[in-house]
């Protein structure tokens, strides 16, 4: 068996802004706050906070979707890796992001839910309200 869940929440920032900060390496670092290499395109890896998330981009539909794998340092030896779909929709000038993550060790998946919420969701609404607001405001 293997752990499932799906879980959203909105941006303020439009689409391909969002698409653009997922995949590149300065800025998703900005927003999780640690360590973040991306290599570019279909096939490429990424490892965030100095080794303890890594994967590889799967596929791309931009600005809709980014299917990665996605491991942590804590799954068990020789667990594979899970299955990581990003999800993103226009909602009026902001972003609604749709997180489907599945096949992670059983178990595990409440851990990641939560960390996902704690560590990508309440950073990145802060680092697009900060980086999307008119440049008066700043």
């Amino acid at each position: 068996m293997s752990d499932r869940f799906e879980i959203s929440t909105t941006l303020p920032a439009k689409v391909e802004a969002v698409y653009r900060g997922w995949l590149d390496p300065v800025e998703h670092a900005a927003f999780v706050g640690g360590a973040a290499a991306i290599a570019p395109g279909v096939g490429g890896a990424y490892d965030i906070w100095d080794g303890y998330i890594t994967g590889r981009t799967l596929e791309l539909d931009p600005p809709r979707r980014i299917v990665q794998s996605w491991r942590t340092t804590e799954f068990p030896e020789g667990s594979p890796d899970s299955h990581l779909e990003v999800r993103l929709e226009p909602d009026g000038s902001a972003t609604r992001l749709t997180l489907v993550h599945s096949e992670i060790p059983d178990g595990q998946g409440p851990q990641y839910e939560e960390g996902w919420k704690e560590h990508y969701f309440t950073p990145m609404k802060a680092y697009f309200s900060e980086t999307h607001r008119p440049r008066a405001d700043r």
